[in-house]
């Protein structure tokens, strides 16, 4: 496998271990990253650690504080918060056996890995935990200690593998509790409004469905015009068109409902040809163009 692993360790269920290797599952070469430059000499822009006393500051000389009060820093030791850790830095422990609808999508954040069994031995235990929770449609929540951090996260069978999510904890999650001011009295809705509203919802149902049939429409357009000044050109955009304000719900109701019943709803249109995200082609007129102004 040409990935490298992130992370290696056990899966541990009570008495179990199932060594395994974690693997990103973000796709980093996805993303186009732009970087800043002076414009005046187009040089990338360094960030270096200061302090306001004594000017740059080395790694070495860096410690950890943290502000109790304006000004005021207490001096945290690494070594000390390793000595808090309550689960091993090599173990993914489980803790709890969930269904699959058990957590709210809220509480995932963006840190993914997919686990691999690690090694002969590791092979048949990661199946069978793989395939059980597979077929019950089940999944653990464990925790780990991730790159210095401790972390609760979900292990779920995914195509034949593990995979594992980070989670935010109770506390980092905001509840609906603190909007319940901002929302005034539920307005009267008409029988006519909810057969509309439904029925338009419906017209969008897809009893297939995959996030493949989409694809990020951002980058695609940002790598034609970083392609297009590559190769020295401009590129030109239609100007929207702005869509008739419709101020009656039952009349923007029915003709939402013409429109789905002509076109189809997203998901069934045929997927654009895919790029490779994050590279751009170097061709022969990109090389002269920068020949010419270097």
């Amino acid at each position: 496998m040409a990935a490298h692993a992130a992370w290696k360790g056990y899966l541990k269920l009570s008495l179990v271990s199932v060594p395994v290797r974690a693997y990103s599952a973000t796709n980093a070469a996805a993303a186009i990253r732009l970087n800043q430059l002076h414009e005046a000499c187009h040089s990338r822009i360094k960030y270096q650690k200061t302090c306001p006393i004594h000017g740059e500051v080395a790694k070495e000389e860096i410690v950890l504080g943290y502000e109790y009060a304006k000004g005021q820093y207490v001096e945290i030791d690494p070594a000390e918060i390793k000595a808090l850790r309550t689960t091993s830095e090599d173990a993914i422990s489980v803790d709890a056996i969930v269904h699959a609808d058990a957590i709210d999508p809220l509480h995932f954040t963006e840190k993914s890995y997919y686990l691999l069994p690690d090694g002969n031995v590791a092979q048949k235990p990661y199946a069978l935990v793989q395939r059980c929770l597979a077929d019950d449609d089940l999944q653990a929540v464990a925790r780990v200690v991730l790159f210095g951090r401790d972390e609760l996260v979900v292990v779920r069978p995914i195509d034949g593998l593990l995979t594992t999510t980070a989670l935010k904890y109770e506390a980092e999650i905001r509840q609906t509790s603190m909007f319940s001011g901002e929302l005034e009295p539920t307005p009267h809705l008409a029988a006519e409004e909810v057969s509309l509203t439904k029925t338009l919802l419906k017209s969008f149902l897809r009893r297939e469905f995959s996030l493949a049939a989409y694809k990020d429409e951002y980058i695609e357009k940002l790598t034609s015009l970083i392609e297009a000044k590559v190769e020295g050109k401009k590129l030109v955009s239609p100007p929207p068109t702005e869509e008739p304000r419709v101020i009656n719900l039952v009349d923007a109701l029915k003709k939402s409902l013409a429109r789905a019943g002509t076109r189809g709803g997203p998901a069934e249109r045929t997927p654009a040809p895919r790029r490779t995200p994050g590279k751009v082609r170097k061709s022969k007129s990109a090389a002269r163009a920068r020949r010419q102004t270097g």
